[in-house]
């Protein structure tokens, strides 16, 4: 019932933006435009609207038909026409929507705090704020979806050197660091490839995973087994778990976990759950404790000590998690972890550009979104991954993959 209610309150908000929009364009073109014909406007706007539309309104008539026979159905189906004539133009639209709602409110807002000014110059004012609004709709009809694919095609690789006093044992040592690979329908074998020659071409003395090896369902559990196992390093490919590593079936988390740690052990990349390991690396010990903290599994104080406390001695101590967690990361510092790798906010896959700041729905969820944040000696890096969660596109959030290096 839940899930019910946040899916009607997702789609309410969706037309409840564009109604906004569309009467925010509409008005701002009928404006410039006074030789537009009003009726033929309107009927293109409808018929325009409805084809934007197709892939909401197919999900609401899945949704209606399976409370109605029991019987669920596949949409989107997977299929590469249904992709780019459905699904990817509803995003790219959706995107250019509320990018421009923020700037179309700023403008709001600024002529609600200065109306008396507003009012007693309402003709220029209007005639500018029209003109504004067109130039913001036309670049960001040609940004958004030039972005869109920018960063569906492309990964950086960005390099982080960590400073640590340990002589000449660190000094070569490089660590590949990714995460949310997310093997679904949009992050295909093709995407796959390219992220794994990228990270390969690295030489790697380790490759160390946050975990969501796909995004859900059984049907590519083993292409990201096969693609994660061609990752070479001179030490192994480890993971932690993720939250997407649960939901091959969500009825059986426990069994969904099992399936994928199974499929990536074949190829020689192993899902550590909760565990430490330790590696000799040119001569250096390094520790890597391997936290589960997900959506399905909320790590206890019980296992953190467990994990954090004694053990060996380490030249290098890694704390790696799938979340950015606050109390994960009060844990790493208090017992001396000299990194904390964390992925699963995908960048904010969907960052709007704003003045000064990177304006994304996951800052509801964190405020550690991507990049380096130090706490005191400690460093904790979160990675941009490469998949996708609930929309199929990234958009100013290029997938990553983060080289970590010692000096």
């Amino acid at each position: 019932m839940r899930y019910l209610f946040t899916l009607i309150l997702m789609f309410l908000l969706i037309f409840g933006f564009q109604f906004y929009f569309i009467r925010k364009t509409s008005n701002t073109i009928l404006h410039l435009f006074p030789r537009i014909k009003l009726e033929l406007f309107k009927k293109i706007r409808w018929v325009v609207l409805g084809f934007l539309n197709l892939f909401p309104i197919g999900i609401i008539l899945g949704f209606i038909y399976y409370f109605i026979t029991n019987d669920a159905i596949e949409f989107p189906p997977l299929n590469i026409f249904v992709n780019y004539l459905i699904v990817f133009p509803f995003w790219i639209y959706f995107v250019i929507l509320i990018q421009s709602l923020v700037f179309f409110l700023i403008i709001d807002i600024i002529r609600l705090i200065t109306y008396p000014v507003y009012k007693k110059h309402k003709d220029r004012i209007l005639a500018g704020i029209y003109k504004g609004q067109f130039a913001l709709l036309v670049f960001f009809c040609l940004y958004v979806p030039a972005r869109i694919i920018y960063d569906y095609n492309n990964v950086e690789v960005r390099e982080v050197k960590y400073t640590k006093p340990v002589g000449e044992k660190l000094k070569s040592l490089k660590i590949a660091f990714i995460s949310d690979i997310q093997a679904d329908p949009y992050t295909n074998e093709d995407r796959l490839s390219r992220f794994v020659n990228k990270v390969n071409s690295l030489n790697a003395d380790l490759v160390l995973i946050a975990g969501d090896l796909i995004t859900s369902g059984k049907y590519f559990v083993e292409t990201s087994a096969k693609y994660s196992g061609m990752l070479k390093s001179k030490n192994g490919v480890y993971s932690c778990v993720g939250d997407h590593d649960n939901w091959v079936d969500r009825s059986d988390t426990e069994q969904s976990l099992r399936t994928v740690e199974a499929a990536l052990a074949k190829n020689n990349v192993f899902m550590i759950d909760n565990e430490n390991r330790y590696f000799d690396i040119n001569g250096a010990k390094i520790k890597v404790s391997f936290v589960t903290n997900t959506y399905v599994e909320t790590i206890s104080d019980e296992t953190i000590k467990l994990i954090t406390n004694g053990g060996q001695k380490a030249d290098l101590k890694i704390f790696l998690t799938h979340q950015p967690r606050q109390k994960l990361i009060n844990a790493a510092l208090e017992h001396n972890y000299d990194l904390y790798l964390a992925g699963h906010t995908h960048g904010g896959q969907i960052t709007l550009l704003f003045p000064f700041y990177d304006l994304s729905p996951t800052i509801f969820e964190t405020q550690y979104v991507k990049g380096d944040f130090y706490f005191e000696n400690m460093l904790m890096i979160v990675t941009r991954g490469l998949g996708m969660s609930l929309a199929p596109v990234r958009y100013n959030a290029t997938p990553e993959i983060t080289l970590i290096t010692f000096k």
